[in-house]
């Protein structure tokens, strides 16, 4: 028998906290007031250093089902994904009309200098206005300079489906699913109108429920959930954050009621009963005795679920779709945290591939280094081995992203020190091995320079795990020697580059354009003496026949032949005057 393991995991943990904090009632009481206020309206309100803004449900908006891209003016690039990142423009258009106003923007600066968190809160229409700006403080944050570290989170209550699978994808590979919360009452159809299919012959929702979930896809329109989703009834909540999992408990909560559609309209507007009964019935549920007789764990967390969703045995068609809904969730993977330890077992057995790339640059050419020995290297048995480790090592990090973009890790994986420390060390001792054989093969004559064109997705990511961390210091210190490594991952790559624009000026013709590649050669020439003068270049850097070396000696040469051609045209112009 497989061993027991949870499906409600880390969205189990926020539906708790959720339960048992505040935030929740906070947020619909400013919500409320936002609603009672007037046309297009938003409302702001500090408890502590916790600031809530609350966007009014009552918007005007032109309903269609066209979806744009996300603006990068607005949003930068932080968002990266598979597929086009869209979202519905109506809604985009609704938190545009408000990100343009100075009212939002000065209280927004208010915010962000008196918080240390900030709630996002939407009813209705409100809610997508509610996560896309908690979206863009987000990405504003990771660009911004702020005094202090703030803490975002959005809580909606009957809120439209934003984006597309790859929005929902790309909000998951930046650890943000779990900042996101939308409260969904069991009969509202607003959250669930935009997941619908077009039916062109006007076949009515409830004949669609009734087919097999193996349809989805089908039933499903290019709008996907994101974040987790609290599905609230009279006898409490259950939070989950599986998109699949969501998608059919959308439907499959619908279709265990008879509801016309008015009383999904009235459902609408009772979020005031939900929340008030949700601390009282989440305890009272979770002391509940009433499903002890349960087999397994298992069977009593999937039993629990659907008794606090109001979907009964009786109902025989319904609960079975949905046991097995969960079940099935449940088999898609083993629980984040034990695939935590795994990848933790999987990091310790790729530790000697480390160790010999570490051996290999300690034992490399006095006069070449570590970069150029392994460029110009031979067909010799440890060259060989040397580049076997390489690939094996970019083979783990590309299945640990891999599995990080799949939600199959905890939510602060990238935050451990364990994964942030091992991951900026594989970069620097790397990455410049894989920009070696970038060059060596040629690859840039095809493609174009390394850091633009050929860099790793890996790397990148990499990047900003260690750049959180960065943040964190307040103070600097001054090296005494050099470094072990390189501390750019990246130098080789611009020293290559500044060679090719050595070779490019000499062929230039054209003034101007010969200025601009000597403004670049001068500029990449200042950063590699001050990485050299504060000692974060790497021994082998300054070694005699380095490629940093035979840039230097080429840089020199060009430079003195530029002042001989202007000395000899200054002669020449003095000749012509007498």
């Amino acid at each position: 028998m497989a061993p027991e393991t949870s499906q409600f995991e880390s969205c189990e943990m926020l539906g708790a906290f959720l339960a048992s904090t505040p935030l929740v009632e906070e947020t619909w009481r400013l919500c409320r007031r936002a609603n009672a206020d007037a046309h297009q309206s938003f409302a702001v309100k500090a408890v502590g250093r916790v600031s809530y803004v609350a966007f009014s449900g009552v918007q005007a908006v032109a309903r269609s089902r066209d979806m744009v891209e996300l603006d990068q003016n607005v949003f930068g690039r932080c968002l990266e994904g598979k597929g086009k990142i869209m979202v519905d423009a109506a809604l985009l258009q609704l938190f545009l009309s408000f990100y343009v106003r100075p009212d939002f923007n000065q209280k927004m600066l208010e915010v962000l200098k008196q918080s240390k968190s900030v709630v996002f809160g939407g009813h209705s229409l409100g809610g997508p206005i509610a996560s896309l700006s908690a979206l863009w403080l987000l990405t504003h944050i990771r660009t911004a300079s702020l005094a202090h570290p703030i803490s975002v989170f959005c809580i909606t209550f009957g809120s439209p489906m934003l984006g597309n699978g790859p929005f929902s994808q790309a909000i998951i590979q930046e650890r943000w699913d779990g900042n996101f919360c939308h409260v969904v009452a069991p009969h509202d159809l607003v959250p669930r109108l935009l997941s619908m299919t077009k039916s062109a012959d006007g076949e009515k929702t409830r004949s669609r429920l009734d087919n097999d979930h193996d349809q989805d896809q089908e039933r499903c329109s290019n709008y996907s959930p994101f974040g987790n989703y609290m599905f609230c009834s009279d006898k409490g909540a259950v939070c989950l954050d599986n998109a699949t999992t969501i998608n059919r408990f959308l439907y499959s909560t619908m279709a265990a009621t008879s509801s016309s559609p008015a009383s999904g309209v009235e459902d609408h507007l009772k979020y005031e009963d939900y929340v008030g009964m949700l601390s009282y019935q989440y305890m009272k549920m979770r002391c509940s005795s009433a499903i002890t007789h349960c087999g397994s764990n298992s069977e009593a967390g999937i039993a629990f679920a659907l008794q606090t969703l109001g979907i009964s045995s009786n109902q025989e068609a319904t609960y079975k779709a949905a046991t097995t809904c969960l079940a099935t969730a449940r088999r898609l993977g083993r629980p984040r945290s034990l695939n935590n330890a795994k990848m933790a077992v999987s990091l310790a057995k790729i530790n000697p591939f480390r160790a010999e790339l570490e051996w290999y640059k300690k034992h490399c050419d006095d006069q070449l280094g570590y970069y150029d020995s392994f460029k110009t290297r031979g067909a010799s048995r440890r060259e060989f081995k040397v580049n076997m480790n390489r690939l094996r090592l970019g083979r783990f990090w590309d299945q640990l992203i891999e599995q990080m973009e799949s939600n199959q890790l905890t939510r602060d994986f990238h935050k451990l020190p364990k994964y942030v420390n091992a991951s900026n060390f594989y970069k620097l001792l790397v990455e410049p091995l894989e920009i070696a054989e970038y060059y060596r093969t040629g690859k840039h004559r095809e493609k174009g320079h390394y850091v633009e064109h050929g860099r790793e997705k890996r790397f990148k990511i990499f990047d900003k795990w260690w750049g959180e961390k960065d943040e964190q210091k307040t103070t600097t210190t001054t090296r005494s020697k050099y470094a072990s490594l390189t501390q750019d991952s990246c130098f080789w790559a611009r020293v290559e580059e500044a060679i090719c624009l050595i070779y490019d000026v000499v062929g230039e013709t054209d003034s101007g354009r010969r200025g601009v590649l000597l403004d670049k050669i001068g500029e990449f020439e200042r950063y590699a003496r001050g990485m050299v003068e504060r000692k974060e270049v790497s021994v082998d850097v300054l070694v005699e026949n380095s490629s940093y070396n035979l840039f230097r000696n080429e840089w020199r040469e060009l430079r003195a032949q530029l002042q001989t051609s202007q000395s000899h045209f200054h002669q020449f112009q003095d000749g012509m005057v007498q």
